[in-house]
Formats: C-alpha cells, sequence, structure tokens
C-alpha cells in the first residue's frame, strides 16, 4: 500500500514540500502519493500518513487540523509523521539568537502529536511569492514588523526534505508479500 503524504497549504509552499517527500519516498522504493488534506476521506488505502502544513499565527492550517479530528483513530492505526512549513529567510536564529526552526514549532503541534501518535515531526522553512498573497496578507506585507518575518523568496532546503523522506522510508515497516 502507498504512504499518504497529506498537506495543507494556503499558497503552496506546503504542496511542493509534500511532493518532494512522496517523490523521495517513492525513489526509496516505498511508493507515495502526496494529496491536499481536504481531499482525503478515508486512510484504509495507506500504509502510513504523512501529514504536513503551512503554519499561520502559530496554528496549523484549518485543513490540516480537520484532517487530524476527523482522522484520528485511523492514524493511531499506522505510522505518522507531521510536518510543518513556516519560517522565512536565509537566517537560522533570529536576533536574540533563538533557533528559528525551534521557536517555529506550531502552538498546536503537540495536541496533533498526541491525536495521531505521531512517530516524529519536523519543520521546514518556506516560501513566499508576495504575488500570491490574498488582500489581508498583502496590508500585512506593510507593516514594518511583518517585513521583517515576512521575507519574499523560496527558503526550503530540499536536501533537508530528502534527507528527511528518506529516513522515514527506512524507518516504515516492510510491506507483507
Amino acid at each position: 500500500m502507498p504512504v499518504l503524504v497529506a498537506y495543507a497549504t494556503k499558497y503552496g509552499a506546503t504542496r511542493g514540500i509534500a511532493e518532494h517527500i512522496a517523490h523521495e519516498l517513492t525513489n526509496a522504493g516505498r511508493p507515495a502519493v502526496a494529496l491536499p488534506a481536504a481531499t482525503v476521506h478515508d486512510l484504509s488505502d495507506y500504509s502510513a500518513v504523512i501529514l504536513g502544513s503551512a503554519v499561520f499565527v502559530g496554528k496549523w492550517h484549518r485543513d490540516a487540523r480537520h484532517f487530524v479530528r476527523r482522522h484520528g483513530e485511523q492514524l493511531r492505526q499506522r505510522p505518522v509523521w507531521l510536518f510543518s512549513s513556516g519560517p522565512l529567510g536565509d537566517a537560522t536564529h533570529d536576533k536574540d539568537g533563538k533557533d528559528l526552526v525551534e521557536t517555529s514549532q506550531p502552538l498546536d503541534l503537540a495536541k496533533h502529536v498526541e491525536a495521531t501518535g505521531a512517530r516524529g515531526t519536523t519543520v521546514f522553512f518556506g516560501a513566499l511569492d508576495s504575488a500570491r498573497l490574498d488582500g489581508p496578507a498583502r496590508l500585512l506585507m506593510r507593516v514594518p514588523a511583518a517585513r521583517e518575518v515576512m521575507v519574499e523568496g523560496d527558503f526550503r532546503d530540499w536536501a533537508a526534505i530528502g534527507e528527511w523522506a528518506r529516513g522515514i522510508a527506512a524507518e516504515l515497516p516492510a510491506e507483507p508479500a
């Protein structure tokens, strides 16, 4: 059975991460498919689930939160990993010296780990294309403090994403013959 890489995204960067994870899993001999979390209605056809979400104001995207609530029982019956996408920019630490990956952990992540029995979590840097922003986000970009964290560009580390996916592939139980 394939691995499901479900994702929740607002502007598409998290979809790109999910698709890369599915590609790496497939290349490692673990067939995988990336699908929007909101479109998945049953997990019985999947041997494992990787769920990823964009993070806004410290929380997972609504579609990812709904996915966890809707599929909680099925998620606890198979291997699950969670990833978040969010921090932007080239800096790995903020102005106070704090690690951006650690400080970018979603505030609601522990709740999702508990609900799913996730075996692991990670945070990946994301991407921001201001041309894709909706009206409220464009207005927010005008606020000086917001511009410090809403840095335009693609900061996804494809090598790190691939390494994480290959680690999951190695950890997955063998498929029955």
